[in-house]
């Protein structure tokens, strides 16, 4: 089994269904020319690694893959010259990074799939994750968004390296 994300028509594929999602506001880009801050979905074929979830606002998902709460201080470092590049950090830091603690709501639901991390490479882009949409579902900085509905109905579905092709 496999998530399939047609960037296209913006659609997620899963089980002969599709899901509305959102992708990168500028488009998209082969992995290997992805630049960080980009704001284009990198193609390519990746895999599920964990994810978080936001435990003040939502259970923790019937999901068969693994789940963190997410903490206030936890950060994703976008720094390309830093060693914790495109890693989990704790804030405060004095690095650039993405906050993963927010107000709304995009990152009660984060899956960190394997985007340029073993190891990861100065500059390619970090922090592609697959998340919540928007409330006005604007498209995303380079990450996959779908809502809160298809969520509940795919995560029973997602295991610890899933393939998930962008195409």
């Amino acid at each position: 089994m496999s998530l399939n994300i047609n960037t296209m028509y913006q659609t997620l594929e899963f089980k002969s269904t599709a899901y509305t999602c959102r992708i990168g506001r500028k488009g998209t880009v082969d992995f290997e020319k992805g630049r960080e801050g980009d704001e284009k979905t990198p193609l390519g074929q990746y895999y599920m690694r964990f994810g978080f979830y936001r435990a003040d606002r939502i259970s923790r998902p019937n999901s068969p893959l693994t789940f963190r709460a997410l903490r206030e201080n936890d950060g994703w470092c976008d720094a390309p010259d830093d060693p914790a590049y495109n890693r989990l950090i704790r804030l405060p830091s004095s690095v650039s990074h993405e906050r993963l603690w927010r107000e709304d709501h995009i990152y009660d639901l984060i899956i960190v799939m394997s985007h340029n991390d073993a190891p990861p490479v100065k500059g390619l882009g970090s922090a592609v994750f697959l998340h919540v949409t928007q409330a006005d579902e604007r498209k995303t900085l380079g990450c996959v968004a779908f809502d809160p509905e298809a969520w509940v109905k795919l995560l029973p579905y997602f295991y610890c390296g899933m393939p998930i092709h962008i195409k």
